[in-house]
């Protein structure tokens, strides 16, 4: 395979990638406290794709890695009582089936055995590491520190941290994240303002991945333009190789 086929090929494996990133963002536009993911290009030279005659190897475009831009999203007001939003860096903790996961999603749900819980199915833990029990119909009060209370009594108060670093937390659905770096042990966060009433929204600008999305398309088909014009290429000088004369 020449250079440019390898090159084209490159790049329409990222740009693959790059597609499934950008669906998946504007698929998850209006999950409550989705975060958006970015890529980190890399370039690197193939000793398949070296020169002909000593000439300079091809270079060759890749996505070295995907990261995460935990910037916080707008906070809407719902007026549900049920909806909680952080305002400031931090995460709500969550019990997930293999441990905690960390999540800015606030759109809480009371399960059938009375514990707070996201998406329906992660319970949110108290500051003891143990869920919150409420009572299913009944006012819920929650304040700025967490504490939630219920016919005037005070029955637990929200966990809510932060880590040192966000560059080992991975995705684990329903908007939470896992974190793989058993150093990267989590505090308590100051200065992170808990608002019931208000959900925060995805990150993704719309428009933007949009726009983004419609580029990605675009450079897609002319990298496939550029397969098909070094297979003519290769095709013509099989031919006229085996013209006799």
């Amino acid at each position: 395979m020449d250079p440019l086929a390898i090159a084209a090929a490159s790049g329409l494996k990222s740009r693959m990638q790059s597609l499934d990133m950008l669906a998946n963002n504007i698929a998850n536009t209006g999950t409550s406290g989705y975060k958006g993911d970015q890529e980190f290009y890399s370039l690197f030279s193939s000793d398949q794709a070296s020169g002909a005659n000593g000439e300079p190897g091809a270079t060759l475009p890749v996505i070295e890695r995907q990261w995460t831009d935990f910037s916080q999203g707008n906070l809407q007001v719902t007026g549900n009582p049920l909806d909680v939003a952080l305002s400031g860096k931090g995460f709500f903790v969550v019990n997930g089936p293999s441990g905690p996961l960390y999540t800015r999603n606030g759109s809480l749900q009371v399960s059938p055995s009375g514990e707070l819980s996201v998406a329906g199915r992660h319970p949110l833990q108290g500051q003891s590491g143990s869920t919150i029990h409420v009572v299913s119909g009944k006012p819920i009060v929650i304040s700025a520190d967490g504490t939630v209370q219920q016919d005037g009594n005070t029955i637990g108060q929200l966990r809510v941290v932060s880590l040192p670093s966000t560059d080992s937390l991975q995705k684990a659905g329903d908007a939470c994240f896992r974190e793989t770096d058993a150093k990267n042990i989590p505090a308590a966060a100051a200065g992170v303002e808990v608002q019931q009433g208000k959900l925060e929204e995805s990150n993704v600008a719309v428009t933007g991945s949009a726009m983004r999305l419609v580029g990605v398309m675009r450079q897609f088909e002319m990298l496939q333009k550029a397969i098909g014009i070094s297979t003519e290429m290769d095709t013509k000088a099989i031919q006229e190789v085996a013209r006799v004369g």
